[in-house]
């Protein structure tokens, strides 16, 4: 079953691309428009429960698309932004937009907006269970807090989100690759030792448990409770 319907709003082919891979991942079903021509075409004969919405397109760009929108309806808008755009966020919020990312961003980030902004939209759909426990391991979601065997362990964000996305993965093999999309985002510069660095320090965060994190040689890791 969807968790929702979300249409993604982007002249970038790749983008929405990205785009539609992470939420489909996550359960969300998807729809793409190239431009916001489109997108009001669209909106006339479908419903959706979030549009994502970039801010430069030709034809009608996302700025006029979200006041066009806000005209009939109430519908959750996350529109994206390049990093320094600051007066198209403020803009943006003040006509309405629920929340903005800024790109580049991470697949996690992305998720989290969606799933917050939904929940705020309807606050009869439950909220993600606050804590999630793998054997010796709970993590606390909403306060992005882990603890081992009930000691809280201090962890960075990048060293929470590996072991989050370790722990919604469970049994699977992973290559490095796949955890550097995932955990860093497609548009980052830095190779894949990234990952083996940052696996390397959890696992001494996760004392006599860093054997959890198995390596798969040829492959990547593993994450086995």
């Amino acid at each position: 079953m969807s968790k929702g319907i979300v249409l993604v709003v982007d002249d970038e082919a790749d983008m929405r691309r990205l785009i539609r891979m992470y939420l489909e991942k996550e359960g969300y079903a998807c729809v793409e428009a190239e431009d916001g021509q489109v997108a009001l075409d669209l909106l006339k004969s479908h419903t959706f429960d979030l549009i994502i919405l970039d801010v430069m397109m030709p034809k009608v760009d996302g700025l006029t698309l979200l006041m066009k929108v806000r005209e009939h309806s109430s519908v959750p808008i996350i529109f994206l932004t390049a990093r320094g755009d600051e007066w198209d966020r403020v803009y943006g919020l003040k006509l309405g937009a629920d929340d903005y990312i800024v790109k580049p961003f991470s697949p996690n980030e992305l998720i989290a907006r969606v799933d917050a902004v939904l929940r705020r939209a309807n606050p009869s759909v439950r909220d993600e269970e606050e804590t999630l426990s793998f054997g010796p391991i709970q993590l606390n979601i909403k306060g992005r807090q882990v603890y081992l065997e009930g000691e809280l362990i201090n962890l960075t964000l990048k060293e929470y989100e590996l072991l989050l996305f370790f722990c919604r993965h469970t049994g699977q093999a992973l290559s490095r690759e796949q955890l550097l999309e995932n955990v860093w985002g497609f548009d980052y510069v830095g190779g894949v030792r990234t990952v083996d660095t940052h696996i390397k320090t959890l696992r001494l965060k996760l004392k006599s448990h860093g054997s959890l994190i198995q390596t798969v040689w040829g492959i990547g890791y593993k994450f086995e409770v």
